[in-house]
């Protein structure tokens, strides 16, 4: 990919993310755009910053590790763990990244919590949910969401923003949104239930569904190929 694809499709992508919070009567900067770079050298991350994107994904702990190090120099780049999280990986995401996505039991939360910098400031958290009940994906059930919530308030060294769902597929807007608007609503319970720390985010929508997504409240939409283009096998 050029660097002129590169432009092309990352204003391609914000004007599609604009489009859809206009058709959800909601403000322009209700919700973000993440650049899930995965797999994608340094290089390419470079260039999108340089067009002005600041959020970055990343599912391979080690890649991860090695694209910050290339780009240190870029010192407002907002690095996101977005992948599977074992406890051998929960140092170095502690110490590297500001954000993690995929947290989904109270072990990783509290060695995320116990590991974290405390120069670097609090690690914002998204919970998982397996939002659509699939026995193959990783993510807390709704029934115990609450309970981990809780927990995760309670860490010292973590702010808990929000929620995270990859949903199954669907096809057609409406199948799309029902799996959103159930993690939305899980959001809602969560901000009644703990009033003084509020979450405010929702991880979730890509590019197959960015719309739906965005019509029940994403905050964080997560585009890959859409934004970097299609990617070789790992």
């Amino acid at each position: 990919m050029t660097t002129l694809a590169l432009s092309e499709a990352l204003a391609t992508a914000q004007g599609r993310l604009a489009q859809a919070l206009k058709a959800a009567g909601r403000p322009a900067k209700d919700a973000r755009l993440m650049a899930v770079s995965k797999t994608k050298p340094a290089d390419r991350v470079r260039e999108a910053w340089h067009l002005g994107q600041r959020d970055f994904g990343e599912n391979y702990l080690q890649e991860a590790l090695d694209k910050q190090a290339e780009l240190a120099d870029l010192d407002d780049i907002v690095w996101h763990f977005i992948g599977p999280l074992q406890s051998n990986k929960t140092r170095a995401v502690a110490e590297h990244f500001a954000w993690v996505h995929s947290v989904d039991r109270e072990k990783i939360a509290r060695r995320l919590s116990d590991q974290r910098p405390a120069e670097l400031g609090p690690l914002d958290i998204c919970l998982q949910v397996n939002i659509s009940d699939e026995p193959s994906k990783a993510g807390v059930s709704l029934d115990g969401l609450s309970e981990l919530a809780a927990a995760v308030l309670e860490m010292p060294n973590l702010r808990l923003r929000g929620l995270m769902a990859i949903p199954a597929p669907a096809e057609g807007i409406e199948a799309q949104r029902l799996p959103f608007a159930r993690l939305r609503e899980a959001l809602e319970a969560l901000k009644a239930r703990f009033p003084d720390a509020p979450p405010d985010t929702l991880s979730m929508g890509m590019t197959a569904d960015l719309e739906a997504a965005v019509l029940e409240g994403a905050t964080l939409v997560r585009l890959g190929t859409a934004i970097f283009g299609e990617r070789k096998p790992r």
